[in-house]
């Protein structure tokens, strides 16, 4: 797909910040995908994802929290993080409003994502992809940081990994049960938190992101 298109947007109170648009020819969805807390939207890991999505007829819109553009190391507070992800959404409608919008991202840029649509500030969005649901510090169990998603009345895709040390499955599993049919548990075997798999799961790296896009693609097909 190449290197994609180059925006920019502006976030309310935080300037403007860079995106990424990566949109092959036969497109139905259009993913607006945050970064994880420690690396920006150029991370080999969204690249390589963003490819495969995009042959799985996915688009991304990809892009930075301010914290990340300005090259900062401490990650946005929340309010920021989720008035980014706000205006990226509208941002995103406005460049292919054709297109089915899904928004989610790599862990902290999931979550955010969650917290602003806990907020109502997703307007327009059809459904949020998580992958890798930062549900608590890493080997550290707990639930506080999914109590906002009761309140989120989108479906939502989990991709995890049963290696994930940032989300224990025996907490993660009654989450999504008390979630209903808005949420749904795929689970990825042998896979950590950035999706590296063992050996002996029969797959590589590069098939574990291929079938997390994959997922995504099928999930939103079965989208009300």
């Amino acid at each position: 797909m190449g290197e994609g298109e180059r925006l920019r947007f502006a976030v309310e109170g935080a300037g403007e910040v860079s995106a990424i648009l990566m949109r092959p020819a036969d497109a139905r969805w259009l993913l607006v995908l945050a970064h994880g807390a420690g690396a920006g939207m150029s991370h080999p890991f969204l690249e390589k994802l963003a490819d495969e999505l995009a042959e799985a007829r996915v688009a991304t819109f990809r892009y930075q929290f301010p914290y990340m553009e300005e090259r900062r190391h401490v990650p946005d507070r929340a309010p920021v993080a989720a008035a980014t992800v706000a205006a990226a959404a509208r941002a995103a409608a406005k460049v292919s409003p054709e297109l089915i919008l899904l928004a989610g991202g790599k862990s902290f840029g999931g979550r955010m994502s969650s917290q602003a649509a806990s907020q109502g500030l997703l307007e327009g969005v059809r459904g949020l992809v998580f992958f890798g649901f930062p549900l608590h510090p890493p080997n550290k169990p707990g639930t506080k940081r999914a109590e906002h998603l009761a309140k989120v009345a989108m479906p939502m895709l989990f991709l995890q990994g049963t290696r994930d040390t940032l989300a224990d499955l025996k907490l993660l599993r009654p989450i999504c049960a008390d979630l209903g049919a808005r949420a749904t548990l795929q689970i990825i075997e042998t896979a950590d938190h950035s999706f590296h798999v063992l050996k002996s799961s029969g797959l590589s790296d590069a098939d574990a992101l291929r079938g997390l896009a994959q997922t995504t693609a099928s999930w939103a097909e079965n989208l009300k």
